[in-house]
């Protein structure tokens, strides 16, 4: 499949919020109950929430397969070596169609000075556990990380160098 690329702006956070409702629920559903979904949903991904972490240095890149968007990715650095990967979304109908492979290796073309990258992942995530394994990352410890409201993410926390 042949996708395209494109550095998000301020103007794209309705667009994100909107693949991330639809991803989200879909995936997730069978992982964690709704009202979690809900919950993170609305804190993470407002169009307010959006803006901040983009203000604090998130970097979205959005993925299109012809003119619709069917996943992002969002990173941040404090030092231009050292990464967290805080999102990599692809539409579950686009999934295992190599578009997320495609959207990672994008994203590490921008970065030649990268010396790792960290991300967090649910534990019962195992797609996504699996396409991390499959993209050179390894698990570096078991957290637990309270969100609020209740919820906690049970997660692996996982590098790549």
């Amino acid at each position: 499949m042949k996708v395209t690329f494109k550095k998000a702006t301020n103007e794209d956070v309705i667009l994100i919020a909107q693949l991330a409702d639809n991803i989200w629920k879909r995936h997730y559903s069978s992982i964690i109950a709704l009202e979690q979904i809900d919950y993170m949903l609305k804190k993470m991904y407002s169009p307010e929430s959006l803006l901040k972490q983009m203000e604090e240095g998130h970097q979205f890149t959005l993925v299109y397969n012809g003119s619709a968007a069917i996943g992002y990715i969002s990173l941040s650095s404090k030092d231009v070596k050292n990464y967290f990967l805080h999102k990599l979304y692809v539409d579950v109908d686009e999934q295992g169609k190599g578009v997320g492979s495609q959207l990672f290796n994008y994203v590490l073309s921008q970065m030649p000075n990268a010396e790792t990258i960290e991300l967090t992942v649910n534990r019962q995530n195992y797609k996504a556990i699996n396409f991390y394994y499959k993209n050179g990352f390894v698990i570096k410890e078991v957290a637990d990380f309270d969100i609020g409201n209740g919820y906690f993410m049970n997660d692996f926390v996982m590098i790549k160098k």
